[in-house]
């Protein structure tokens, strides 16, 4: 088994340092926390002083730290990782940060002739404890063929993004649409509440429409990606809806700055002549507003 250096023993780290344990991997750990450390040492792994201390010898080295700047210092400053690195070693950022520092570290350890990629997780702390994350791998294909084994010790899926720095990207939009739809969803419960509507009723009925199920999966695929802008559902009429449901939360007094700011992006839509087109085309719209070229 190949030597593995494991620096970041945090709520996420720390359980997947022990699942690299139980597949047998020889590991060596460092962390600013001496508990953590002490922790995985009981459990058979080396303990180092020093991140550079934990990349000697180790052919992989994985970080997972709480932000980018952490992950810097830990491979750049004085007894940073770089000093006692081998240059046929793999470091494997998984820690979720800008992506626009991953592309930076990653261009500035090539520079230094060192190898390095970005594998971020998805799932939660239970999972990482179960050693079933997902992996969202980002790195050449060679990388991700490398690390494949290491990485399928701490989970059970791993999807290839497509090349360095995408792993982190995927990982960006992922939670960034899943954040901002938990408060557009808390929205809705308390609209459910406001209007005396018992929420068991809107769940079974949310579960099997793009309410509950989200429209990469259910409404995109069969209209805008494609190129079908046909109505099945005008933006005139979603903006109709939504217009009343935002009368009837106000006049509850029910907040809904999230349905508040969507409504704009439909009025925008017909502004822009598409009050006709499908529901779907807000994609288009919101393409335009960026500036970036059209794809229908």
């Amino acid at each position: 088994m190949p030597v593995i250096a494991f620096i970041g023993l945090g709520q996420m780290g720390a359980p997947m340092a022990s699942n690299l344990l139980k597949h047998g991997h020889q590991l060596k750990v460092f962390d600013v926390n001496p508990q953590a450390v002490e922790q995985l040492a009981k459990q058979g792994a080396t303990a180092s002083p020093t991140a550079a201390q934990a990349a000697i010898d180790a052919e992989f080295v994985i970080t997972m730290l709480p932000n980018g700047d952490l992950v810097r210092s830990v491979l750049f400053d004085e007894n940073g990782v770089c000093e006692g690195l081998s240059r046929e070693a793999l470091v494997i950022d998984m820690s979720t940060i800008h992506p626009l520092q991953t592309d930076r570290l990653i261009t500035d350890m090539k520079q230094r002739g060192f190898s390095m990629m970005d594998v971020p997780v998805g799932r939660t702390s239970d999972h990482a404890i179960a050693g079933t994350l997902l992996l969202l791998a980002g790195g050449t294909p060679e990388q991700v063929e490398r690390a494949r084994p290491v990485l399928m010790a701490m989970g059970n899926e791993l999807v290839n993004a497509g090349g360095p720095g995408m792993g982190i990207r995927v990982k960006l939009i992922n939670n960034y649409m899943s954040i901002a739809l938990n408060a557009l969803s808390a929205e809705a419960a308390v609209l459910c509440e406001a209007l005396g509507l018992s929420f068991d009723v809107a769940l079974k009925v949310m579960s099997g429409t793009p309410a509950g199920k989200g429209h990469f999966t259910t409404s995109w695929p069969n209209k805008v990606l494609k190129g079908d802008l046909s109505p099945a559902f005008m933006i005139d009429l979603a903006h109709k809806d939504l217009g009343i449901a935002l009368d009837v939360a106000n006049q509850l007094q029910v907040p809904m700055p999230l349905g508040a700011a969507s409504r704009e992006v439909y009025s925008q839509a017909r502004a822009a002549g598409r009050g006709r087109e499908d529901w779907t085309a807000i994609l288009e719209q919101v393409r335009t507003s960026a500036g970036l070229a059209r794809k229908i």
